[in-house]
């Protein structure tokens, strides 16, 4: 007796292609809500299409007689964020800014729309967040009142269109894409379905048109981009904008740019007014006191740029049976790793003393660099040696010992000359004991020289 086929799957995920033959409300491959949609009928689709002759303008060329003269970048009037970017905004690009709440994607997006009106360009920040009260008083705050500058206050995505027609602008700014919808798509604003068709509106008027495009995107619990993955296909800058609310310090970095690199990182001051470009933010996360035993500074890369951070260590003899262990600004698994190769390979012992570390200016300094660093600061704070502030560390740890190089370290040393460090201990000092010894042999001590246990 012949057994019947099962039936094809009947709905299917749009994220990941996951197929199930009756509908649910969250994909149980890639645990999306909202993604599972009717699968249509796939028979006899490319027999209804009819090939069309595409026009001369956009006939298929060798690609070596494509010029990039039709595309020339222009600057945001914000220096970091053109770094970010690669030099500049391209006529036509689409640009997915993404950050926590609060974190100030709206203040530096106003700022940019300020910049560019004063240079000459009709900018459109349509606000379906914001009332244009509210926008207008966030502008007198921070000084972005401009003529050219054209505010809107809607979450209609024809009516946004409609705004486009009539004004004209040169930069469009759409905050936020999540709060658009389209009458034309089922559900409310926000949803898979929803954000999607906003952006490919959005992104084809672009691409038509030659009109940058700057979308903001909210975030999730985990910090990715709310909304389908395909969003983030279909832009081509995708930056993040982050920073601890504790400090004012921000920065934005490129996850994906078409247009430039993605190593940049743009750096931003929260200040009363607004915000503010840091150029040079060396200073930022160095103390300006005298120095004390249990600190020394490390060189951290951030993107293209080498930054000084000052790693601090306090210790105290403990009687409990489990000494803490309190980090802030570092990874908490490798500075107990650091303490134990201390114990183990430098005869330093850590394992009855409660452990203290953290960075100075609220930075996160998570990459095995500052391993060396870490290490030179819970020694000097054990044996309360003080390390000239014209010595820097730079150094990742093995388990046996050994000082292993890190990436860029010929700019981490050139940026270390520049800011005036003498010198810097990295992997040219081989071992971890040896490294502690050139420490010592240049620091300068409160106590006599005779009273300083060796390494």
């Amino acid at each position: 007796m012949a057994t019947r086929k099962p039936a094809p799957p009947a709905y299917v995920c749009t994220e990941c292609g996951w197929t199930t033959a009756k509908w649910v409300g969250r994909c149980a491959e890639c645990q999306q809500w909202g993604t599972v949609q009717e699968q249509g009928a796939q028979t006899g689709i490319l027999s209804r299409i009819t090939p069309l002759a595409p026009t001369a303008a956009k006939a298929a060329r060798p690609i070596t007689q494509i010029t990039t003269e039709d595309a020339p970048r222009r600057t945001s009037g914000v220096g970091e964020f053109d770094r970010v970017l690669g030099g500049g905004i391209v006529p036509g690009a689409a640009i997915l800014l993404s950050g926590e709440p609060g974190v100030g994607k709206s203040t530096l997006l106003l700022e940019v729309a300020a910049q560019a009106a004063r240079s000459g360009r009709r900018v459109l920040y349509a606000s379906a967040e914001e009332s244009p009260a509210q926008v207008r008083l966030r502008a007198e705050r921070t000084g972005a009142l401009h003529d050219e500058l054209y505010l809107a206050s809607e979450t209609d995505l024809a009516t946004i269109l409609g705004h486009i027609d009539e004004v004209a602008p040169q930069l469009v700014i759409v905050d936020s894409v999540q709060t658009v919808s389209s009458s034309l798509i089922d559900g409310a604003a926000g949803q898979p379905s929803q954000v999607r068709e906003v952006a490919a509106t959005l992104i084809r008027v672009a691409k038509d048109r030659g009109l940058p495009v700057i979308l903001v995107g909210h975030v999730t619990k985990d910090g990715t981009v709310a909304g389908p993955r395909v969003l983030e296909h279909l832009v081509d800058v995708v930056c993040h904008f982050e920073g601890d609310r504790q400090t004012s310090l921000r920065f934005i970095r490129a996850l994906k740019n078409r247009f430039g690199p993605t190593d940049e990182v743009g750096c931003f001051e929260m200040t009363g007014a607004g915000i503010s470009e840091v150029p040079d933010p060396s200073g930022l996360f160095l103390s300006q006191g005298e120095t004390e035993p249990g600190t020394c500074v490390a060189i951290s890369l951030e993107g293209r740029r080498a930054l000084p951070v000052e790693v601090q260590a306090l210790t105290i003899n403990t009687t409990a049976p489990n000494p803490r262990r309190v980090v802030h600004g570092l990874d908490s698994s490798r500075v107990a790793m650091v303490l134990a190769i201390l114990e183990r390979r430098a005869g330093i012992k850590t394992s009855t003393l409660d452990v203290y570390v953290s960075t100075v200016g609220g930075v996160r300094f998570t990459e095995p660099a500052a391993d060396l660093a870490i290490a030179i600061a819970v020694a000097g704070s054990i044996q309360q040696i003080s390390v000239p502030r014209t010595v820097a560390a730079v150094g990742e740890l093995s388990l046996a010992g050994e000082i292993r190089p890190v990436t860029q370290s010929a700019q981490r040393r050139s940026e270390a000359s520049r800011l005036g460090y003498e010198q810097v201990v990295d992997d040219r000092s081989k071992t971890l004991r040896a490294a502690l010894n050139d420490v010592r042999s240049r620091n300068t001590t409160r106590r006599r020289e005779a009273d300083i246990p060796p390494f």
